[in-house]
């Protein structure tokens, strides 16, 4: 008996006649390019009996999804190894992420010799091309098979509360339970794990692996959950691309802002203080100014009012706002004054809003636009903070529009604007837009708030703008804030790494909540949009990513410290500090190497310090009234008079170039 079954392959849809219990094993052979299959637009495993009339797609191990289930099974195999090694580590959740997996278990602490020899038991089990077997399993016939796996029983117990935020949802869903086998050549059962699936066909399918690393972690991100050993992997499609990461990670390795911070003495972190307050140090403070002297500037340049709102507000405040219940999991405990509950503010909208309601408004002050550096606060889970790019206290360059809905698009576009000239004035020109919208219909549809019409209508305006940028476009279904769509801005560094900056927010929400009022022309009273957006997102945030973009090798007019004198000889002081206290006039950051040490070891000093003008004099410099120019790439310039070495540093400076300084033919 056969079937007939609809093939796409690139575009092209073929009509295939086959026989009754055909697989996708049986349509694409032993093609590893193929991982699994799309069937009526579900993913399954390639070994997934077809049915008369399915529609059939094959996913490629290079598509991101593709790539997505051979780290999966990457990570199968992980915990298959680690079983295998330490028999009494218990499973936790093994999720694919971007760009690799990891895999949660409770054991002792490893270290870099124990993955070692996970990864060769990987590889053995990866040449025995053991086959990953589905099979479907009654809620009480999971309990009995994991009676030894106590953080699967609670997965089994708990399927309808999985979820993507914590890795779970991997593991289990709402309905249908699955265990997957992993099945050696002579049918013998090696392993078996609680799994939704899909995996490759086999192990041998895993041929560019990789452990990485490891870190202690919290059973599903809960700090009241018991502590687990977690082990990083990447997996990729070919050893050619495994090798590009690897140069990639080694490469990230020498930017990363925490080791960079304090080399360059720009920043630190204090138990004393608590986890993810950070403490900026001189140098970090210059730049932490100028990035807000530049974005205060610019936001009165395009019109934005600049405004100031107490760290602390009434609970009722963020009632009022919505923001509670919705945000109360990043919120701090409400602090407690005579009965008063007071919360630190996580965002600055709410007041922000009172602002606005001060007084009456006219259609005439429309579009109003609000700014303040507005420190936050959001009491992010220990295990996700990570140096200033993921902190508790947090610094926005934050601004509010309030507009006619008539004057909502261009006010959108004006901001979207206003975005990319400042990335691309701090060198970040590689960008893309996220388009967040909301879930209607999943587990998190309960967490947005207005009417579908609502909704409808504010998507439609960000995808309008987002089309018409020109810009890449990503959609992010889901993902908006609980009161509308938002559009991101995504921008890639030096290395290639896509960084989340700013955002634009269409809100319709609070000012209904706040009865926000303008008298239109016709006199009526009309309620305006508010439109949130954070140019940086967070000032933090936004160095840290700029210590990583430029390697701590900031522009000139951003380095902390911009010239070093460095004299030949102790009896050059004199002169060169002249010159330093002449470019100190005109505003550059210049100090003099007075110290002891030998010329040779200053120059070092100032390189290990990324300083991008040296200035050297000894006695033909002297004599000539001149220095001798040093940069960051080790080129020299000497004999250049003083006059026209101040010239060419301030004039550098002053243009705001973002390329690293240099004489030019």
């Amino acid at each position: 008996m056969s079937i007939n079954v609809l093939v796409n392959r690139n575009g092209t849809i073929e009509s295939r006649t086959v026989d009754t219990g055909t697989t996708g094993l049986d349509l694409f052979g032993d093609d590893r390019a193929v991982v699994a299959m799309s069937v009526n637009g579900t993913t399954v495993d390639l070994a997934a009996l077809l049915s008369d009339g399915d529609q059939v797609e094959p996913v490629l191990v290079t598509s991101e999804e593709g790539l997505s289930i051979v780290r999966h099974s990457a990570a199968h195999v992980t915990a298959q190894a680690v079983q295998e090694i330490y028999p009494d580590a218990k499973l936790g959740i093994g999720p694919p992420i971007t760009d690799g997996f990891y895999y949660d278990f409770k054991m002792d602490p490893i270290g870099p010799d124990d993955l070692a020899r996970i990864e060769k038991k990987m590889q053995a089990i990866i040449k025995e091309r053991q086959r990953f077997v589905r099979r479907e399993v009654s809620d009480e016939e999971a309990l009995d098979e994991e009676a030894n796996e106590p953080f699967k029983l609670e997965l089994v117990r708990d399927k309808g509360g999985a979820s993507a935020d914590d890795g779970s949802s991997v593991e289990v869903g709402g309905g249908q339970l699955t265990m997957y086998d992993n099945v050696r050549r002579n049918g013998e059962v090696a392993w078996t794990d609680l799994c939704r699936g899909p995996h490759v066909p086999h192990t041998g399918y895993i041929n560019a692996v990789a452990l990485t690393r490891t870190s202690a972690a919290y059973w599903r991100g809960d700090q009241r959950n018991p502590q687990l050993q977690r082990i990083y992997g990447t997996a990729w499609a070919t050893r050619e691309d495994l090798k590009a990461y690897q140069h990639r990670l080694a490469e990230a390795a020498k930017r990363d802002h925490r080791r960079l911070g304090a080399e360059l003495d720009l920043f630190s972190f204090h138990e004393e203080v608590g986890s993810g307050l950070p403490l900026f140090h001189p140098k970090g403070g210059v730049i932490k100014r100028e990035m807000e002297d530049y974005v205060r500037a610019r936001h009165i340049e395009e019109g934005f009012e600049y405004v100031g709102t107490p760290h602390i507000a009434r609970e009722e405040l963020f009632y009022t706002s919505g923001h509670l219940p919705y945000y109360a999991d990043v919120m701090f405990p409400e602090l407690d004054d005579d009965g008063q509950a007071y919360r630190l503010k996580a965002m600055n909208c709410p007041m922000h809003n009172l602002i606005y309601s001060s007084r009456g408004r006219s259609y005439r002050e429309l579009p109003l636009r609000l700014f303040e550096f507005g420190t936050v606060y959001r009491n992010e889970k220990s295990g996700v903070i990570q140096g200033l790019t993921r902190v508790r206290s947090i610094t926005q360059d934050d601004s509010h529009s309030y507009c006619t809905p008539e004057q909502a698009p261009d006010e959108i576009r004006h901001l979207l604007r206003f975005i990319l000239s400042l990335l691309n004035d701090f060198g970040l020109t590689d960008v893309a837009l996220e388009l967040s919208t909301r879930d209607a219909d999943g587990k998190k549809a309960d967490k947005f708030i207005g009417s579908d019409e609502q909704w409808a209508k504010a998507t439609a305006i960000l995808a309008e703008i987002a089309a018409e940028s020109g810009l890449p476009v990503v959609d992010d279904p889901g993902g908006a804030a609980y009161y509308g769509p938002k559009i991101s801005i995504q921008a890639k560094d030096a290395i290639g790494r896509t960084w989340q900056m700013s955002t634009i927010q269409y809100d319709f929400n609070q000012p209904e909540r706040f009865k926000l009022e303008y008298v239109a022309p016709d006199g009526s009273h009309q309620q305006p949009v508010m439109i949130h957006s954070a140019k940086f997102g967070s000032i933090e945030r936004f160095m840290g990513v700029l210590i990583e973009h430029y390697a701590g090798a900031f522009p000139a007019w951003l380095a902390p410290v911009q010239v070093v004198g460095i004299p030949v000889a102790s009896g050059f002081n004199d002169y060169l500090d002249e010159v330093m206290g002449r470019l100190r006039a005109f505003g550059i950051r210049a100090e003099l190497d007075a110290s002891d040490d030998r010329m040779q070891k200053k120059i070092r000093n100032a390189q290990k310090q990324k300083v991008p003008f040296m200035l050297i004099a000894g006695e033909q410099d002297a004599e000539a009234a001149a220095v001798s120019f040093r940069f960051r790439d080790g080129s020299q310039h000497n004999g250049v008079p003083i006059d026209e070495a101040i010239e060419f540093i301030t004039g550098w400076v002053n243009s705001r170039r973002n390329d690293d300084p240099k004489i030019e033919a």
